[in-house]
């Protein structure tokens, strides 16, 4: 396979595109608890199917400052975008105490308050817009990472591709069906050391059967193909925790390759 050219869209069409796209904050109740998300709509969506992509911060993080960070709704203008907001979270590496928001790390914490989250936001959306079932996709970042991990788990029937940044997930991936995942990593990860997430990526490439052999893709990414039709892609760069600054594209481009049969 050729390398991959990431694409860039230009200054105008984005600019067109960012106005008619605006955010709107939409509020769901769950269990009596109102959760909240910055969501973008293409004016489109309400008479051509579109995607949708859930964007979760990490711990500590916002919705708007997931805005900032994703940019998914400037990379890909006819895509719904979801930036949703967590609530209070005991963090497993930080903030033991729940002080600050994220989002539940496994089967049954919580109550399940954010996979009922994501199914409550999905729900509606898809009762006020065309949304593409075939085209539901996830990222998030570190503790938003790991929250998409524990969403192919339990929800990957509902999903085409998932796509964690700095994050590790179950790795025994017992409750997880196939689904090509492209995993972001920095090799000097201070926080979710790139050990563990080395061993994370070496479960999902053998969960999906992929080659042992890996193709260059674009910049940093590298492509694991699977006969099954469920690739893995492993962008590593050689930073620590951050957002690496080219993931919105990278992400874009493999979601937009992904759909689910």
């Amino acid at each position: 396979m050729k390398r991959v050219s990431i694409f860039f869209i230009t200054f105008l069409a984005a600019s067109m595109a960012y106005a008619e796209n605006k955010a709107a904050r939409m509020t769901w109740d769950v269990n009596g608890v109102e959760r909240e998300a910055l969501v973008y709509v293409p004016s489109s969506a309400k008479k051509e199917m579109a995607p949708v992509v859930f964007a979760f911060h990490g711990h500590g993080g916002r919705m708007m400052g997931a805005v900032r960070m994703f940019r998914i709704h400037e990379v890909w203008p006819e895509a719904i975008v979801v930036y949703p907001q967590g609530l209070k979270t005991p963090g497993k590496l930080t903030d033991p105490e729940g002080k600050r928001p994220g989002w539940q790390s496994g089967v049954g914490n919580q109550e399940d308050r954010d996979l009922k989250f994501f199914d409550a936001m999905l729900a509606d959306l898809s009762t006020k817009f065309k949304v593409d079932a075939k085209r539901v996709y996830s990222t998030g970042h570190s503790n938003g990472g790991a929250f998409t991990y524990l969403l192919w788990a339990e929800r990957g029937e509902k999903l085409a591709a998932v796509a964690p940044s700095a994050a590790i997930g179950d790795r025994d991936l017992r409750k997880a069906n196939p689904l090509p995942v492209m995993h972001l990593a920095g090799s000097k990860d201070p926080l979710v050391k790139f050990t563990w997430q080395k061993i994370m990526m070496g479960a999902v490439k053998r969960k999906n059967g992929c080659s042992d052999q890996g193709e260059e893709w674009a910049d940093q990414a590298t492509l694991y193909p699977s006969e099954g039709g469920n690739p893995v892609v492993t962008v590593i760069h050689p930073g620590g925790h951050e957002f690496l600054a080219s993931a919105p594209d990278l992400i874009t481009l493999f979601f937009k390759s992904q759909k689910r049969k």
